[in-house]
């Protein structure tokens, strides 16, 4: 397993979590059996907005003696009084709610509040107007909740709750799809979206990624809208290869699901190559660099990718992103001028031309 750092809160949190849209619907035996298989293999990020109630008590009988292992994210906002999903900002019902769920989580407290499900300034509104917002601060100061989240698939409200300095985790919609402007929950534009997760970057706002495989449009090419399926590992990278990501976190049904998350850090390089996007992203998204380093091994031993990363975090605002930079091996301005990575790059990036911004930017 591989880690990353919160930076905020120091939480070292493993680059695949567990999603639990679907493992409600998987006998108690079946899914204690995945959950305990993950934790063995170094999962320790759980995501709870599940599809049904019995999640909470499957997780309750699987890691009550491992809960020191775990994180969990849970949401102020989610609602399980019918057994199955639901959403609400009514106070009473979220003060139940998340009693409900500690009890049958077997845990005294939470990782991650989360901020549940706003899309529209309205939701936001709603929140505070009811005191939602001011119970969960309440929470945190009180020690049962440890940190505060965010869960969103706007950009823009995103952008809005982020001001507020209360944020120390994302959740947020991330896969070719929805960063292309394909699917329901395709909300802003490509350049918006990626200012976000470099905003995040600079601010040491951990995200973690729902939705990385679009609810499984991505995976078949009947329902993909790019006409060609992608496959699992190559939505996973995507997603880790974007500014601020700290872990992706995919629905697991059973023990079969866990093994083939984990076949990811078996797979070669080009099992999880994603370069093929370069031939289905829009016009106004080509020419930006993606990170996906599909123009790799280059002549002159440059990192093109993290070179990129860093030149678009330092110009973001992330004051750590020079130093960074600084202790690649090799800078842009070792560049040879080959025309290697221009040639390779799916994107359709001008590398060579880009290199020599990014050197005299940094000096180096």
């Amino acid at each position: 397993m591989e880690y990353r750092i919160n930076k905020k809160t120091g939480d070292r949190i493993s680059i695949i979590g567990l999603g639990t849209g679907y493992i409600a619907d998987a006998s108690e035996k079946d899914a204690v059996e995945a959950l305990l298989m993950a934790h063995e293999n170094g999962i320790n990020y759980a995501d709870l907005a599940t599809a049904g109630a019995k999640t909470f008590a499957y997780y309750g009988k699987a890691f009550a003696d491992l809960r020191a292992d775990m994180y969990y994210q849970v949401h102020f906002g989610a609602n399980y009084e019918t057994g199955e999903y639901g959403w609400t900002t009514d106070l009473d019902k979220v003060k139940g709610q998340v009693e409900w769920m500690l009890h049958n989580l077997k845990t005294d407290y939470v990782d991650y509040g989360f901020i549940h499900c706003l899309d529209a300034v309205s939701d936001w509104q709603s929140y505070q107007k009811n005191g939602v917002l001011e119970y969960l601060l309440k929470m945190k100061k009180q020690g049962v909740v440890r940190h505060i989240g965010l869960s969103t698939h706007t950009p823009e409200l995103a952008n809005v709750i982020l001001d507020t300095g209360i944020i120390e985790q994302l959740m947020f919609s991330i896969n070719p799809g929805y960063d292309y402007r394909h699917g329901e929950y395709a909300k802003g534009s490509t350049d918006e979206r990626m200012k976000l997760y470099r905003r995040c970057e600079a601010e040491g706002v951990g995200i973690t990624v729902m939705k990385p495989f679009s609810g499984g449009q991505l995976l078949d090419a009947k329902t993909s809208p790019f006409g060609k399926a992608l496959t699992r590992y190559q939505c996973i990278q995507y997603a880790l290869d974007k500014p601020g990501v700290l872990t992706v976190l995919p629905g697991i049904r059973n023990a079969e699901d866990v093994k083939e998350l984990l076949g990811f850090f078996q797979a070669p390089p080009q099992e999880r190559d994603y370069g093929i996007l370069g031939t289905f992203t829009p016009k106004d998204a080509a020419g930006s660099c993606v990170y996906c380093n599909h123009c790799q091994p280059c002549p002159a031993g440059l990192n093109v990718g993290l070179i990129n990363k860093y030149y678009d975090l330092a110009a973001a605002g992330d004051a750590m992103a020079a130093d960074h930079y600084g202790k690649l091996e090799k800078h842009a301005s070792d560049c040879a001028g080959c025309g290697h990575c221009d040639s390779r790059c799916p994107f359709h990036v001008k590398q060579e031309e880009r290199m020599g911004k990014i050197a005299e930017y940094f000096g180096v």
